[in-house]
């Protein structure tokens, strides 16, 4: 194995898994996590959804503790214990005081190495996976994201809900599940994240006793970028609002422009002081949620817009916004703007890493996305580097009338936009 030394310090075993520590000697809390680089862009479009569904099966019991023995454990050191699954990793981890940090160990260890993977446990759990799809279908200011990317990068990974569909996790069967394993889960595509009240060489004798002797590498998986679909998509649903997606191709997670990009997002709907937030809602009463998001990947991303509006403003909600962007395109941002979106963007990410679950997350996403640690001091410092000069490239370069999507969620009422308004975004 081989470590170096620095204020994060990284460690890769023998085999290949990384175990990266981030030491936080101020606070009371250790977060442990065991993080795959497994989402569902590596799915093909059979297995639609087996990642995230997979993830709920960790929990459900190991040779040596149930389900609910492993909840039961956590819950009497005031831990927690949870995982998420997004397009790119899945992460399971547990947050606990630093004295307890065995009992996090142990059982992460427990549920990632030995979980039964029950048939009983697996149709139970069946049932759940199916009710969260459900839950999103009746969210629409969630659902309405899921039906953008459909549309914006047809027949990609990228494209389907993390969670699968309806059809693809009602097939899941015990040896889909134990074949996703085998091929996916190996110690190529390992990284063990830690941060808080800890020593590294602790995490490291642990990872190495508990991780040490997985072997083989993972299935490499074809991974194209997709492709962005212009045009307009329209959903009817009995619903009392509309909801708008509008979104046109942005950056990678490692673009040299992503600081120029966290910038105009700022500026543009990152806040109530935002032009967006100011103008849709605050001038014209048009809204109560508007805001704008990046959605970045290892080689494609998005700049997206979301509003819930009345289906009588559509169009005049939507001419705001692609006005908005022409000004950016044009003039990008004022100096006293940009000065204070500098500051709000340093502020939301400093303030962002005062828990140990967070900076878990910050390192263990620098490895995924740049195989080093990028400091905060270094991103703030890039930040204050960034120029409007760099603001206004980057709008050029992505806010494309020929490339621009919009989704429509709601009771339309015969509503369109018409394609004349897009094509002069």
């Amino acid at each position: 194995m081989h470590s170096d030394r620095a204020p994060v310090s990284r460690t890769r075993l023998d085999n290949g898994v990384r175990v990266i520590t981030e030491s936080m000697p101020g606070v009371a809390s250790v977060t442990l996590g065991i993080w795959v680089e497994n989402g569902s862009r590596y799915e093909t479009a059979e297995q639609a959804g087996i990642s995230h569904y997979l993830e709920h099966l960790f929990f459900k019991g190991t040779a040596r503790r149930s389900a609910a023995q492993i909840a039961e454990e956590f819950d009497a050191v005031g831990g927690v214990l949870n995982a998420f699954t997004g397009k790119e990793y899945t992460c399971y981890y547990g947050k606990v005081l630093s004295e307890h940090l065995p009992v996090a160990e142990d059982i992460l260890a427990d549920i990632f190495r030995n979980s039964k993977f029950d048939p009983e446990e697996i149709e139970r759990e069946r049932t759940v996976v199916l009710q969260e799809i459900s839950q999103v279908e009746d969210t629409p200011d969630d659902y309405v994201h899921d039906l953008f990317n459909l549309h914006f990068w047809p027949r990609h990974p990228l494209s389907l809900p993390v969670c699968g569909r309806v059809e693809t996790v009602q097939r899941f069967t015990q040896p889909d599940f134990l074949a996703f394993i085998a091929a996916r889960y190996r110690p190529d595509r390992l990284i063990i994240g830690a941060a808080g009240n800890l020593e590294h060489e602790r995490i490291v004798e642990w990872a190495a006793r508990e991780f040490g002797g997985l072997q083989g590498q993972a299935a490499s998986v074809d991974g194209d970028p997709p492709t962005a679909h212009r045009g307009v998509s329209y959903v009817e649903k009995s619903l009392e609002q509309v909801h708008v997606c509008l979104g046109t191709p942005g950056i990678s997670q490692s673009a040299e422009a992503r600081f120029a990009a966290y910038l105009l997002n700022t500026a543009l709907g990152g806040g109530m002081s935002s032009r967006l937030f100011q103008e849709v809602r605050e001038k014209r009463g048009r809204a109560y949620s508007v805001y704008s998001f990046l959605s970045s990947y290892l080689d494609a991303g998005y700049l997206g817009i979301y509003v819930g509006t009345s289906a009588e403003w559509i169009e005049e909600v939507v001419t705001i916004i692609l006005n908005e962007l022409k000004g950016l395109k044009r003039d990008g941002l004022r100096a006293d703007e940009l000065a204070r979106v500098k500051n709000q963007l340093k502020g939301n990410i400093l303030l962002g890493l005062e828990t140990s679950d967070n900076r878990m997350s910050r390192i263990a996403k620098n490895e995924i996305y740049f195989g080093e640690d990028i400091s905060p001091q270094e991103v703030a410092a890039r930040i204050d580097a960034t120029t409007n000069e760099e603001i206004v490239a980057l709008a050029e370069a992505i806010l494309r009338p020929d490339a621009t999507a919009i989704t429509l969620l709601g009771d339309l009422k015969g509503r369109a936009i018409g394609d004349e308004l897009l094509s002069a975004a």
